[in-house]
């Protein structure tokens, strides 16, 4: 490998250099001992375990670090920003980094969001705070249909396909997951030995392509899912319609990772670009869908089914609603995914212009779900930009019962954010299939700092919800959420958002939402 014989050839040379200086002139030691110093740190960087990038790229790999230590001076440059381009109020990644390495500590000096900026949100401290639980409460998935619940954490790591990502990537992520007692999303991109050696939970994610569990000809195999359904470590099943970062198209895996391995997980051509179809074949209208659904539950022996999507159009989610109330069937969960989410490989029009932010998305759900008396039945998760705690109790108030987070258990796990994810040239080894990048994982290391990670923010979540006066995530209410409206105003959610009661919609839809009820038609989706 080229960064091993760089790192002999500079030993060598120090080696050299320090014999020269004892055999001919002491002069020599001003050259020679510079070269020993970086020699001997070349060779800590490929052994040690803690830093990827160091790993791959012994020496270069300390100018990310020295740019790191300069944070407070190049943040405005290097900065986070959110879909809309507004800057995070603090540095989230360093939150993620900071919690993953167990090193998260309160900061001296105050707040970096600018709390006047149109549109900032801040939650609402009570005068009565609540002790912080000691144990995090669980949100138990499964409907009456379902006769294999589960117990779901508050958060849990979000989809991201084997073959987007490396094997020691996904297996740092499950094994995290396992000793966290969290689960584990697959992604679109099948259900492969990576997922399950560790024995962490997993959510088997079933896209357009059904990799996996797909014929010859690119239908849905029951037969297959079945089988792979029954893994003990198979906790839920869910039904992909659309991810956030781009809805209405399917996912791209570049034929570069489409290895051997791959294509078989996949049931693929090996080296051909695997483009999934933007639409199921399995269902055309609102009500074919939720009769799948039920089928998958029943293929899936009565363990927990839902749907992924990114939310568009209001009315034909109610058309959903509808043919849900017809048919006497519903899934147990349901994942709303922001428009805000990341991916490796989208357009960026895509990114950028189509679908509901995760805030919206949240709210739409969960009040047609509320409208339509479905609330009890079926629980939400929340995907897309969840990294910290205030943004898991935003979500958790804005309609959410759990919360799954994609980037942020990237970062824990090395990411840096290079955006090579499309090029195979990860060079932390976590979004490559080329295992010389991938070595530079450290599977122990870093399902350690996945859990650490997840139980931190788990826990900050819960120290923010008892400040605000609250025993149990399910006390959360609207009001307790205020965003400014203006230089002069703030206003909370109850105030600037509508909250359909209970089975309104079935009594008598309100005026604004009046049109979308009627429009809805459970046998068809119209736009």
């Amino acid at each position: 490998m080229l960064k091993i014989f760089l790192v002999a050839l500079l030993g060598s040379l120090a080696l050299a250099g320090s014999a020269t200086a004892v055999l001919v002139s002491p002069w020599w030691w001003a050259a020679a001992c510079p070269l020993l110093v970086l020699a001997l740190v070349a060779v800590h960087d490929l052994v040690q375990r803690r830093h990827s990038v160091l790993r791959n790229y012994p020496l270069l790999g300390h100018l990310r670090f020295a740019l790191e230590a300069l944070r407070p001076e190049l943040q405005q440059y290097f900065i986070e920003r959110n879909f809309d381009g507004r800057p995070f109020d603090r540095d989230t990644r360093s939150i993620v980094y900071e919690r993953a390495k167990g090193t998260d500590a309160e900061e001296p000096f105050g707040t970096e969001l600018d709390l006047y900026r149109m549109g900032s949100e801040f939650l609402t401290p009570s005068m009565a705070p609540r002790s912080v639980r000691s144990e995090a409460p669980r949100v138990r998935i499964g409907g009456p249909e379902c006769t294999q619940p589960y117990d779901m954490a508050l958060l849990n790591v979000s989809a991201m396909s084997f073959g987007s990502l490396s094997a020691n990537a996904v297996l740092a992520l499950n094994t995290g997951a396992q000793l966290g007692g969290f689960a584990h999303d697959t992604g679109e991109g099948g259900l492969s030995e990576y997922h399950l050696r560790p024995g962490g939970d997993l959510v088997w994610e079933i896209g357009t392509g059904y990799f996996g569990c797909r014929t010859d000809d690119g239908d849905f195999d029951e037969r297959q899912f079945a089988e792979k359904a029954a893994h003990e470590q198979v906790k839920c099943v869910s039904l992909k319609i659309s991810q956030g970062a781009k809805p209405g198209i399917g996912g791209v895996l570049p034929g570069a990772k489409v290895n051997a391995e791959i294509a078989a997980v996949r049931g693929v051509p090996q080296g051909e670009t695997v483009i999934s179809p933007p639409f199921h074949r399995v269902y055309s209208t609102p009500r074919e869908l939720v009769r799948f659904l039920a089928r998958m539950r029943e293929l899936a022996d009565g363990k927990p089914v839902g749907f992924k999507l990114c939310v568009g159009s209001r009315h034909e989610f109610l058309a959903v609603c509808k043919a849900m109330l017809e048919e006497g069937s519903a899934p147990d969960f349901i994942i709303v995914d922001g428009a805000e989410g990341g991916t490796g490989a989208a357009p960026l029009e895509f990114a950028d212009n189509v679908g509901l932010p995760l805030g919206e998305g949240l709210m739409a759900v969960h009040n047609a779900l509320v409208g339509v008396g479905l609330r009890d039945r079926i629980r939400i998760g929340a995907s897309g930009k969840v990294a910290t705690g205030g943004d898991l109790v935003k979500r958790l108030l804005q309609g959410a019962d759990y919360t799954n987070s994609a980037r942020a258990m990237m970062f824990a796990i090395g990411c840096i954010q290079a955006q090579r994810c499309h090029t195979n040239a990860c060079p932390v080894g976590v979004a490559t299939q080329d295992e010389r990048r991938a070595r530079a994982i450290d599977i122990p290391d870093k399902s350690q700092r996945v859990r650490r990670y997840q139980q931190a923010t788990v826990k900050s979540a819960l120290q923010i919800i008892a400040s605000m006066g609250v025993d149990d995530p399910r006390g959360l209410r609207p009001h307790m959420l205020l965003q400014r409206v203006n230089p002069h105003t703030v206003r909370s959610y109850a105030e600037l958002h509508e909250w359909l009661a209970p089975g309104q919609l079935l009594a008598s839809a309100p005026s604004s939402w009046a049109a979308d009820w009627k429009s809805a038609d459970p046998d068809r989706f119209t736009h």
